[in-house]
């Protein structure tokens, strides 16, 4: 579970919020928040699986690409440079022993491409996805 009081943002925009439990929980969490609320898992990128497979040492590290083409869509429509930032990514990450979840602010996307405030809604949803606790 995300400890909603444990969120860090970064100069970046990055915003990485504690994760109480594994790696692999956080991505199995994630995964089925997103498919809770009808979005679409596009892709599961295990860095340190590969970088294992091949011998290289990465601490535990997973990228979970996801998004909705309803609320996606229009924001591409009107931007369509937006699209090197969509579909939404949080990143799964051991910090010395510690479960990270991060991702981009959705507002330094939003800057980035002067989207209209009801465009910039459309992308706010990852912060309450990543606070919501799972039984």
């Amino acid at each position: 579970m995300v400890d909603e009081g444990m969120s860090e943002a970064s100069d970046s925009g990055i915003v990485s919020k504690i994760f109480e439990g594994s790696v692999d929980d956080a991505v199995e969490r994630l995964v089925q928040l997103v498919r809770d609320r009808g979005m679409t898992v596009c892709a599961i990128v295990d860095h340190s699986e590969e970088a294992h497979r091949l011998d290289l040492t990465l601490r535990d590290t997973t990228v979970v690409i996801f998004g909705s083409p309803v609320a996606g869509t229009p924001v591409m429509q009107a931007h369509p440079l937006t699209a090197l930032g969509l579909p939404l990514k949080v990143l799964a990450w051991d910090d010395e022993g510690q479960t990270k979840i991060s991702y981009l602010d959705p507002g330094v996307l939003a800057l980035r491409h002067r989207l209209a405030p009801e465009l910039t809604a459309r992308l706010a949803g990852i912060g309450p996805l990543t606070d919501e606790r799972v039984a």
